[in-house]
């Protein structure tokens, strides 16, 4: 539940903010934007990775009746918060070197929010979730083994 709360703040707050030339750039679930509308790139899958590992943990909750599910499911965030780690490095990455834009972007300009954290933490919470169910599932078996 806290990873999926988690990435909701990052789904709907901007990620990082580049201020130059009087221009303010920001980059957000689903798009790169400009405060004057002159610059505008959709993100498409960054919003899209970010929907799944919001709605994936969500739902894996209530598979609690299906304990080895559970697990792949926690093993397939994992890897999904790491791609959009990735991504979220590949965007900012790209609107540093101006790609997206033609001003002069250096990395001091970058300001980086909070929510670019979240999937970080996530990265971190998901394993520590799949081990407990592991322990459980192993309760559980030992249990069935006593009867």
């Amino acid at each position: 539940m806290v990873v999926t709360l988690l990435m909701v703040v990052t789904l709907l707050c901007p990620l990082v903010y580049i201020g130059v030339d009087g221009h303010q750039i920001t980059l957000s679930a689903f798009s790169i934007s400009d405060a004057e509308g002159v610059l505008s790139h959709a993100s498409a899958w960054l919003g899209a990775m970010l929907v799944v590992t919001t709605l994936l943990p969500f739902v894996t909750i209530f598979l609690y009746k299906n304990r080895p599910l559970q697990i792949r499911l926690c093993g397939v965030e994992c890897v999904l918060l790491i791609g959009v780690l990735v991504v979220m490095g590949a965007f900012t990455y790209a609107i540093c070197n101006n790609i997206f834009a033609d001003f002069d972007i250096t990395w001091s300009n970058i300001v980086f929010r909070f929510p670019i954290l979240m999937p970080i933490v996530s990265v971190i919470l998901t394993p520590l979730a799949m081990r407990a169910i592991l322990r459980d599932e192993l309760l559980v078996r030992s249990l069935d083994r006593i009867r």
